[in-house]
């Protein structure tokens, strides 16, 4: 029961700092664009765009949460965990479509033949403010990230210190646009929009890692030397993990005494299970167990 609440208070959490996101991104994104309209700037009408685009990942992650909460069915034997990552897939296109008409402005902004006049300097204050926002948000989903153990919501602190360091590019941009380049402003406005693709093609690349059940490959020795430890343990015939949401799957197939009682191989694989429990939080291990071949 303990463990149970421990969990739920967790995935609350992690929820907590998500809805956190979304509500800032909603007030940032919605003074930038207003901010960058009124005051000229390309550069901070294009972070107003880029926090834009996370609020559409940040509403994924949320739904995500919420979805892979759902307790398993007949039609959903293992559960809804990967709800999360399908809910991240969709934000990676939309991020995706956002960053390119950001670049595409950007570029008629640079090349046009008409140049536009400097931006005025509180379009920087109103960068730099939001840079001071976002790096606040940053220190709380961080904190919150490594209490509840969400790896979802670790990313979204990323994207939140990641967003802190566009507005201050921004405000750059239109800090050289004011000392007589002008071209620095829509120049750094193209700059977000690369920044805003290259996050989506990051999310785009993991999530379609996870869902083709990839996994990392010096983890994966890692639990093999660690079981190969355990004692009545004699090897690791094979060992293979795949993740559903932000939660392992292990599967093990390990050889023991021949002479063993199934009671003592089964106590054997229990200890198995509760070394990756314990130890590196993994929900659920699968353990086969084979007699070790006569020599």
């Amino acid at each position: 029961m303990a463990r149970l609440v421990k969990k739920v208070d967790r995935k609350q959490g992690a929820e907590a700092g998500a809805l956190l996101s979304i509500f800032v991104y909603l007030l940032l994104s919605t003074g930038k664009l207003l901010a960058g309209a009124v005051f000229g700037s390309d550069a901070v009408e294009a972070d107003g765009w880029n926090n834009l685009s996370d609020i559409i990942a940040s509403s994924a992650v949320y739904i995500g949460m919420k979805i892979a909460k759902k307790p398993r069915d007949c039609n959903h034997p293992y559960g809804h965990s990967r709800a999360e990552n399908i809910s991240s897939l969709l934000a990676a296109f939309l991020m995706m479509s956002i960053g390119i008409d950001v670049i595409t402005s950007g570029v008629r902004s640079l090349f046009g033949k008409e140049k536009a006049a400097a931006p005025d300097v509180l379009a920087a204050v109103v960068a730099l403010a939001s840079a001071t926002v976002m790096i606040g948000v940053y220190a709380i989903n961080r904190r919150l990230a490594r209490r509840t153990n969400s790896m979802a919501l670790a990313a979204v602190a990323k994207d939140n210190l990641s967003d802190a360091l566009v507005s201050i590019g921004a405000a750059i941009g239109i800090a050289g646009a004011r000392l007589g380049w002008p071209w620095l402003d829509p120049l750094a406005a193209l700059v977000i929009g690369a920044m805003i693709c290259k996050t989506a093609w990051e999310v785009f690349m993991e999530t379609a890692h996870t869902l083709t059940d990839g996994f990392d490959e010096q983890q994966l020795a890692v639990y093999k030397d660690e079981i190969a430890a355990v004692s009545g343990v004699r090897d690791v015939a094979d060992i293979k993990a795949r993740m559903l949401g932000n939660d392992i799957v292990l599967e093990v197939t390990i050889r023991v005494d021949s002479h063993l009682t199934v009671a003592k191989s089964h106590e054997i694989a229990d200890e198995v299970e509760r070394l990756m429990r314990n130890r590196h939080n993994i929900r659920a291990t699968h353990v086969h167990v084979e007699p070790e071949a006569v020599r």
